[in-house]
């Protein structure tokens, strides 16, 4: 059954958070696909990067990060970067990830990096989590572009407390 159309009396909710905590494509995808659908619904949408959520972010350029060997050596083993991530389960040494792009373009599904690009266009807050890059020894300098300033979690809890939606992916 499919989802049936949007009516006028459907209340669309005001503004969107959420909480990406997990650096793994098919956790990432799909908080992208939220983030920018929700953005183009006309919500106010933020999505909060948070440890092992930040390293998306890292430009692909940048093969490692880290301020000591041990924030360095966390990169050299979780290579950060959007065309890097890898997925929670049947990852298969990068076979997972490339069969499940394959057959995302072979539907017309948007890549990652495609998403990023429409959620940036689409005016949604990026924020990285502060503390979690001063943990992990990441420089604003080495994000992509259209991250937003890096913000505490009180900053995130606010928006949350303002949002109709508040989602932990």
């Amino acid at each position: 059954m499919s989802a049936s159309p949007q009516h006028d009396d459907d209340v669309i909710p005001e503004s969107m958070t959420i909480v990406a905590w997990s650096g793994d494509l098919d956790k990432v995808w799909p908080t992208l696909i939220l983030g920018s659908t929700g953005a183009a619904y006309g919500m106010s949408t933020t999505i909060f990067f948070t440890f092992w959520g930040l390293f998306p972010l890292v430009r692909d350029d940048v093969r490692i990060t880290g301020t000591n060997a041990m924030t360095k050596a966390l990169a050299g083993m979780n290579r950060p970067g959007m065309s890097h991530m890898k997925l929670s389960k049947l990852h298969m040494a990068g076979a997972g990830p490339w069969m499940l792009k394959k057959l995302a373009r072979g539907q017309n599904v948007a890549l990652p990096t495609d998403l990023v690009q429409m959620c940036t266009e689409l005016g949604v807050n990026l924020w990285p989590c502060e503390m979690s890059m001063e943990l992990l020894g990441l420089r604003r300098d080495q994000l992509i572009d259209g991250v937003g300033e890096p913000v505490g979690a009180a900053t995130a809890l606010s928006a949350m407390t303002k949002s109709q939606i508040n989602l932990f992916i």
